[in-house]
């Protein structure tokens, strides 16, 4: 293939490795994550650093187990309408906070108010907008109104934004309360000390209805840098990385197979266009480039990490185990470069009036890879794409303006729903489709697929509205995501699962 000739090469770095582990305690468990925490206010942060914390911190009605699905959590147990549209959740007895005040029903309504409240700032109002309202009639009963039938309702309610708040530390501290020290909660631990930059402590929280969690005290500790955090995990000095470069999957597999945990993820990477202007405004300009992109390339040699190619935007883990994938992604790479040449000259595009346009992504190895990547494929149609790079805030900033012709995009589900991923490219929802996709069609076949109650049902009708998006291309996606974790051979506990979900109440280590 003559753009592997002209593709840059991607080189690998080699890390030593070696020690035994300096995390001796049994009663601990030391886990690093790629940043520090930006807040210990479960409704107002959405970074995962932060929500990683605030759900060992606070439980909601639900919660996540090992394998990362929702269970009860501070209810007992649950019931719903015929419809769908009513849950009734019954609170478990003798509920209390961290500091031994009771745990009553008004503190889920009271939750929920308050990510609605503007005075709040909270970033979660659309997350649960699919939620009408959340009433207490009774000291341990809880009522949600739905606005249409959701059976993903549980593992929504297990965001930690909806958790059990303190409130009556809230109402005497104000905006104070979270540096209160210990912490008042109402999950498996509270925090009894933060570091900035460096650490926060958990310690079993001794009011949890769970009893003692099978580990009584947690670390948490940033490190931005994942190749240090690999030698830390790989020399003993901590037990969990929630993070390894991809350039070392190989090695890390090879050498540390008791280490290294890789699984297929919730998440999508994708490049949107920008289909306001042109040339992108022209289908059949985003089906041409999108037919002439290597994916499988892409994912299993560039990348190489475990990532499966993605030529929908649902993972597999979703709908029934499979993805979705058009019909020319059976032709071989030939046959599509003819159809993409046949697409563009249909454009108005050919050697006398070349496509030129500029691709935009955040700073990252792994981003201007895969921009390098798709530019070098794109020359064998005549396509000149020149590359731009900027960091995060400014690259996002810009999607938001629709300020860029194609730029690297992508989501990672808030809770395993289709919809979830699917909702982002609605007409009406804003600056977050970055696109600016817009087809009423599509919408319609989205409000259909939400308002079905049966499950069965419900699933091909997402999967009609994906066929929709895929149909008129206005993101081209390249993989699905892969967890990639590093996990010391002696903690116990840990299950791999789509969600990336690993509750600390739930590991261990074995003696």
């Amino acid at each position: 293939m003559r753009w592997l000739v002209l593709l840059l090469p991607l080189l690998l770095g080699a890390c030593g490795t070696g020690g035994q582990s300096q995390s001796n305690d049994k009663g601990t468990i030391i886990r690093l994550v790629e940043a520090d925490s930006r807040g210990l206010d479960p409704q107002l942060v959405s970074d995962l650093a932060s929500t990683r914390v605030a759900a060992d911190l606070f439980e909601g009605l639900t919660r996540f187990d090992a394998n990362g699905a929702a269970e009860a959590g501070l209810a007992q147990s649950w019931t719903t309408s015929a419809d769908g549209l009513v849950w009734t959740f019954t609170l478990r007895d003798g509920l209390r906070f961290s500091d031994g005040q009771p745990i009553h029903a008004d503190v889920f309504a009271r939750a929920f108010r308050r990510i609605h409240d503007e005075q709040s700032g909270s970033p979660h109002g659309a997350l649960f907008g699919v939620i009408a309202a959340v009433e207490a009639p009774a000291a341990r009963t809880v009522t949600v109104q739905l606005k249409n039938p959701f059976p993903q309702l549980p593992a929504l309610l297990a965001h930690p934004a909806m958790a059990a708040l303190p409130f009556h530390r809230i109402d005497a501290a104000g905006d104070k309360w979270t540096g209160e020290r210990p912490l008042v909660t109402s999950g498996a631990y509270r925090l009894t000390d933060w570091r900035l930059s460096q650490q926060l402590e958990l310690r079993a929280n001794p009011h949890w209805h769970g009893g003692g969690p099978a580990t009584a005290r947690i670390i948490w500790k940033p490190m931005e840098n994942l190749n240090s955090a690999m030698r830390l995990v790989l020399s003993g000095g901590a037990d969990i990385g929630s993070e390894y470069t991809p350039a070392r999957y190989h090695w890390l597999r090879d050498k540390h197979p008791g280490i290294v945990h890789n699984a297929p993820f919730l998440g999508t990477y994708y490049f949107a266009f920008n289909t306001r202007k042109p040339p992108f405004d022209d289908v059949r300009v985003r089906r041409a480039l999108t037919m002439a992109v290597d994916r499988g390339w892409i994912a299993t040699k560039m990348v190489d990490a475990g990532n499966l190619p993605a030529q929908g935007l649902l993972p597999p883990g979703l709908v029934a185990g499979r993805s979705f994938a058009p019909d020319w992604a059976k032709l071989d790479r030939q046959q599509r470069l003819r159809l993409a040449r046949k697409l563009l000259t249909e454009a108005g595009y050919g050697p006398s009036h070349r496509l030129r346009f500029e691709i935009r992504f955040n700073s990252s190895t792994e981003h201007r890879r895969a921009a390098v990547a798709m530019a070098t494929m794109w020359r064998e149609l005549g396509v000149e794409a020149t590359l731009l790079n900027s960091e995060a805030s400014l690259h996002f900033d810009s999607l938001k303006r629709a300020d860029f012709q194609l730029a690297r995009s992508g989501w990672i589900a808030d809770l395993p729903a289709p919809e979830n991923f699917l909702a982002v490219h609605r007409s009406d929802t804003g600056a977050q489709n970055y696109s600016g996709y817009a087809n009423p069609d599509y919408d319609a076949a989205l409000d259909r697929a939400t308002a079905e109650p049966d499950a069965k049902r419900r699933a091909g009708l997402m999967r009609e509205a994906e066929r929709i998006l895929m149909n008129d291309m206005p993101i081209l996606p390249l993989y699905f995501y892969a967890s990639r974790s590093l996990v010391r051979p002696e903690i116990r506990g840990w299950q791999d699962n789509p969600g990336n979900v690993h509750p600390s109440r739930t590991l261990w280590k074995a003696s």
